[in-house]
Order: C-alpha cells, then structure tokens, then sequence
C-alpha cells in the first residue's frame, strides 16, 4: 500500500500545487494528518477519484515521509486503473 504525488503544477492563488493519491482512504488521510493538510480539503471521497492538490511544500514533506513519486500521466494512470 502506498501514497503517491505527481508531477503537476497547477497554480492556486500565490502556490503552486500538485496531486497526492494512496490506495486507500486511510493511508491518503493518514499522510495528510502527517503533512498538516486538512482533511476537508480532499475532493471525490470514497470515489475511484479520491485525492488531495497539496502545494509544492507539502508534498516535499510527503515525499520524505515514504510518498512516491510519479509523473502526472502515471498518477492518472492509476486513477484509471480504478474506475
């Protein structure tokens, strides 16, 4: 079971952000407990679609907490894969 950020760079407002995905909701809720991310801002729970944008700095601290690390294409991807 793993969590997953891409690659992406969408502005909002002044940050930039990007994808966080995991194979499940607890571990994507899990990770964003661990990198401060409230969980009210995930979008499609408890759908194939579930995720969260974090900003450029959170998903360092994803990344150094075990996230992988995937192209936008790939993360979407696995999206797909879930459908």
């Amino acid at each position: 079971m793993s969590v997953y950020v891409d690659d992406s760079e969408h502005g909002y407002g002044q940050m930039v952000m990007c994808h966080m995905i995991a194979d499940s909701s607890a571990e994507l809720l899990a990770m964003a407990d661990q990198i401060g991310v409230a969980r009210k801002w995930i979008q499609y729970a408890g759908t194939a679609r579930e995720h969260l944008d974090i900003c450029k700095a959170k998903r360092k601290l994803a990344v150094e907490r075990g996230a992988v690390e995937l192209t936008g294409r790939a993360l979407f991807s696995k999206i797909r894969g879930r459908l």
